[in-house]
């Protein structure tokens, strides 16, 4: 099922991303990279072969994911599935009693815009082109995976804009995938716990070993390859529809 599969990976320069595109052509499939860090997608297509383009862009810009989606047609004729990996974080505690200031409402508007509307327009842009498949035998024309976190569900201290931008990513698998259902487009969600991206270099050393001891097995942060793999089997299972996928280790949450 995945041989051939021409995919959309937004984020695919790095982290999370970046294993979901090994894992799509190393099966056979074929991939287009939207991405802002252009220099690091090019890395990855280098590396990976014809079957990897890039398309440098922003997921919250119109014109930019119009581009990749132009460029997933004329190279590949088509487009199976859109994995949705590119995102931002903001950690900042709603007001600093010690410095008697509220925190920075652009930086609460930039997470939410670029995870929770950036997401959403990638999805009604691409839906037109997938939904031009032809249907296989169980009606199905492709799939399209969100990401999320599980901190939408027991985010900590300074996390809200990035708790409140996942939360809004959840609640909107369902309604999308019923509302792209007539036209056999499944729609899923994976909700992360602490992976190792480039994101955990920033994390002192000891926080990082207290944070692998919350998730009860395996006690470690999770391994792109990881999201990659879940990634690869909600393709292959076309009865995950419509739902969120905690991929944590049972890791859950409590007040540092």
């Amino acid at each position: 099922m995945l041989k051939g599969m021409v995919s959309l990976v937004t984020g695919g320069a790095s982290g999370l991303g970046k294993a979901t595109v090994d894992r799509l052509v190393k099966n056979g499939g074929k991939v287009v990279i939207l991405d802002i860090q252009a220099t690091r997608a090019q890395e990855v297509a280098k590396r990976l072969g014809d079957n990897v383009i890039v398309s440098a862009g922003c997921i919250t810009k119109e014109d930019d994911v119009r581009k990749a989606l132009d460029i997933v047609r004329e190279k590949f004729g088509r487009l199976d599935t859109l994995v949705n990996c590119a995102g931002h974080t903001e950690t900042h505690q709603v007001y600093n009693f010690h410095k008697d200031k509220e925190c920075s409402l652009e930086g609460f508007i930039k997470c939410v815009n670029v995870n929770t509307v950036g997401t959403f327009n990638v999805i009604r842009l691409a839906a037109g082109l997938i939904g031009k498949n032809k249907p296989n035998d169980d009606g199905q024309r492709g799939v399209i995976i969100n990401t999320a976190a599980t901190i939408a569900y027991e985010g900590d201290i300074g996390q809200a804009p990035y708790a409140a931008s996942s939360a809004a990513i959840i609640g909107m698998t369902l309604p999308i995938a019923r509302d792209l259902a007539s036209q056999g487009i499944r729609v899923m969600t994976i909700a992360p716990g602490i992976f190792e991206t480039p994101l955990i270099s920033y994390i002192p050393e000891k926080m990082t070993d207290f944070l692998k001891r919350m998730s009860p097995f395996p006690t470690r942060f999770g391994k792109p390859e990881e999201f990659a793999h879940l990634v690869t089997s909600i393709v292959e299972n076309p009865m995950l529809n419509g739902e969120v996928i905690r991929l944590d280790g049972a890791q859950r949450w409590f007040p540092l």
